[in-house]
């Protein structure tokens, strides 16, 4: 039995969930999200008591089991994402590192010798706090949002990838609230033989 599959979703005050066969639509103030769910799967709402249950028939068939956990998931991420939404914060370290948003691009210059860009995807609002790095303390911030997680996550992980942060100074881009795992450099020996 899945405990997050077994887990009821609340809707919240504003939201609205319709279901067309195997439909999934999820409309609320920050916008609309669409899934087919698996026919596996059965989810039943709930508009009296506000609530969506996700319910597997088979249990002891082992990807019956594993959809009933990632279907309430998806499902829930709907939910949050049209009354909440989602936010990844990212920081750029490096001295004489930046990030620029021109005309639906991100470009970033991070210590190679040309600037990347990444095309900001469909629903993905980009906010740069702090465009450039001030010496080697003071990151460049910007913040990613949408109302779906998985398209944030995505273009979150594809932006950390142009430059993950090195061990030794932890020059590079990360995620706000990555810790880096630092290493120690050479250590050079003093003194005269």
């Amino acid at each position: 039995m899945s405990r997050i599959g077994n887990k009821i979703i609340e809707i919240p005050p504003g939201v609205k969930v319709e279901q067309k066969g195997l439909s999934i639509k999820v409309s609320g103030p920050l916008g609309n999200l669409e899934m087919d769910s698996n026919p596996r799967i059965k989810v039943k709402i709930d508009e009296a008591e506000k609530k969506i249950s996700v319910e597997n028939d088979r249990p002891q068939n082992r990807q019956n089991r594993q959809l009933h956990g990632t279907m309430r998931a998806l499902i829930s991420n709907m939910v949050t994402g049209v009354s909440k939404g989602f936010e990844k914060k990212m920081e750029i370290f490096g001295t004489g590192y930046n990030v620029k948003d021109q005309g639906g691009k991100l470009v970033f210059q991070v210590g190679y010798c040309h600037p990347v860009e990444r095309v900001i995807p469909n629903g993905v609002t980009v906010k740069i706090d702090v465009a450039a790095t001030r010496g080697n303390d003071v990151p460049a911030k910007f913040t990613l949002s949408s109302i779906d997680k998985s398209i944030l996550g995505q273009f979150a992980a594809d932006i950390r990838k142009i430059r993950p942060p090195e061990p030794y100074k932890g020059k590079g881009i990360r995620y706000a609230d990555e810790q880096i795992r630092r290493k120690v450099g050479k250590a050079f020996a003093s003194g005269g033989a």
